[in-house]
């Protein structure tokens, strides 16, 4: 992800403070069939493939990849190829990958992640690595992970789709400094789908990104509670009773540029986004974004299965 957060929010970000009504924590962490190793696993199995970028091998390795792993545990799987104008006006070939669970039934949730990497490390100090792909362990390949475990584990009657959005982060890059940020060119994928979902029967929607750093602090993002607070209550609140309100913190912050926000603004269908925000770097996001060192080597296995746990708590009720 990310791509910045508006403009607008820029001299606000974390002004937001606790809730007179946050929840207190329970004093243990709630367990699950949820396998932080597994977890970890499909994250070392992504990036192993390299940088995810489109028209690379990896690409496509990886996600024939995706959609094997889903087919062993989903009832249908579907592949939704699309194009889309990038930045520089370039022609680019993304799949969005769609997983469904009960596909008959009504009133059903969807979980989200993006499976592509970054083209470009255009945060890096050193300017001459701008124009390179990074691996995006945590940047895509964390989110995707997390629900791929919970795609392993999941038992409900519900309806479940699992959506793994493609060309989310080949956004304007940073040294284009004159039109850094302009929303439409990042979230390619969710833009389309969107637009072409594959039912109409979805009550809200979860996204995770970038939920795989050590010492993750997931704040309650701008757009999510705009169009979303309900949902972002039911998930901070379940949170905080499985004894993780220390990293669900009932802290407000700004609203940023991510596959929900369209979600939300071209489907209609409210979504929230679970996102590790960090007020101590310059992007606000974590230490080590859009940069070569978003590697495997910090991904965190605790951070991963909190945000497992939580989702299937969320989606079991």
């Amino acid at each position: 992800m990310k791509h910045l957060i508006m403009a607008f929010f820029l001299s606000t970000f974390f002004v937001g403070c606790k809730s007179a009504s946050t929840p207190v924590a329970v004093a243990s962490v709630a367990t699950s069939a949820f396998s932080a190793d597994s977890a970890f696993s499909y994250v070392a199995s992504q990036v192993a493939f390299g940088p995810r970028i489109p028209g690379s091998k990896a690409h496509l390795d990886c996600s024939v990849y995706l959609k094997n792993t889903l087919a062993k545990f989903a009832d249908s799987v579907i592949m939704q190829p699309f194009s889309a104008r990038s930045w520089d006006g370039k022609t680019l070939q993304g799949v969005n990958i769609i997983a469904s669970f009960n596909p008959s039934a009504t009133g059903r949730i969807l979980l989200c992640a993006h499976w592509d990497s970054r083209p470009y490390a255009d945060n890096e100090n050193n300017t001459s690595l701008h124009r390179s792909p990074i691996d995006g362990a945590n940047d895509g390949a964390s989110g995707v992970a997390v629900l791929l475990e919970v795609a392993r584990v999941l038992s409900t009657s519900k309806g479940v789709d699992i959506v793994l959005f493609d060309l989310e982060d080949s956004g304007k890059p940073r040294f284009e400094v004159s039109q850094y940020g302009d929303e439409k060119s990042w979230c390619l994928g969710s833009q389309y789908w969107a637009s072409h979902p594959h039912t109409n029967r979805i009550s809200f929607g979860i996204l995770l990104d970038m939920v795989g750093v050590a010492g993750a602090r997931f704040m309650q993002e701008g757009t999510s509670l705009y169009y979303a607070a309900d949902v972002l209550d039911k998930v901070w609140a379940t949170a905080a009773t499985m004894g993780y309100g220390q990293f669900f913190v009932y802290e407000k912050a700004g609203a940023i540029i991510d596959d929900h926000l369209f979600i939300n603004q071209i489907a209609g269908i409210p979504t929230i986004d679970i996102i590790s925000l960090d007020g101590s770097t310059r992007s606000g996001f974590f230490k080590h974004w859009h940069t070569l060192q978003d590697n495997i080597s910090n991904i965190d296995k605790s951070s991963l299965k909190m945000v497992g746990d939580v989702v299937l708590e969320v989606v079991g009720k």
